[in-house]
């Protein structure tokens, strides 16, 4: 075996044949990158409910709540904060803006969901079929308690599009709610 020598100079590559999961990408027609983006969006969401299962097996569901919370305090800012990038869109672009960052989020992809009552200062968001819930449901399981995670998830996220933007849960599980959603929240803005 050979070892390297600290300042030896290691070969130089192309990065552009070394980033095949790009390369691959730019092969595929706009309904094989619709079909990725969407199973991405479907791992995503199972490795959050497996790495929630494990801190429960081994913490307890007190735990894995609390630490879900404090997850989702800094994922939500930086998912709103890309998106944001992706749309060429500046912080505090109130109601309008926050509307349109949530299409583009990677619950977008998997859930049904819609903005509604939408105005310049206020918009209600409804999560009408919740890929995790409806599965629970499926099982004969009761709605899974996200209500205290939603709490942080909407109003950070909502925060990072506009620092104005207040969040309030019209209801989210444990919450009883309407067969027409599984969560709702509601987003105000004062106009200066």
């Amino acid at each position: 075996m050979t070892t390297q020598q600290p300042n030896a100079k290691l070969p130089t590559t192309n990065k552009d044949s070394l980033d095949e999961g790009i390369q691959l990408l730019k092969k595929l027609s706009r309904n094989q990158l619709i079909e990725i983006i969407v199973d991405d969006a479907k791992n995503w969401l199972a490795h959050d409910g497996l790495w929630f299962q494990a801190v429960d097996a081994l913490y307890g569901m007190d735990v894995a709540i609390e630490a879900d919370r404090a997850a989702w305090n800094k994922f939500t800012v930086i998912e709103a904060k890309r998106i944001m990038v992706r749309l060429g869109l500046k912080p505090g672009g109130g109601i309008p803006a926050l509307v349109e960052c949530l299409k583009h989020r990677f619950y977008a992809r998997l859930n049904l969901q819609q903005s509604i009552e939408v105005t310049a200062t206020r918009a209600v968001f409804q999560m009408v079929d919740c890929r995790v819930q409806s599965a629970r449901k499926r099982k004969g399981l009761p709605d899974f308690p996200c209500k205290s995670v939603g709490i942080v998830e909407y109003t950070e996220f909502a925060k990072a599009i506009d620092p104005r933007i207040k969040t309030r849960c019209i209801a989210c599980p444990p919450d009883a709610h309407p067969d027409s959603y599984f969560c709702a929240w509601e987003f105000t803005i004062t106009q200066d």
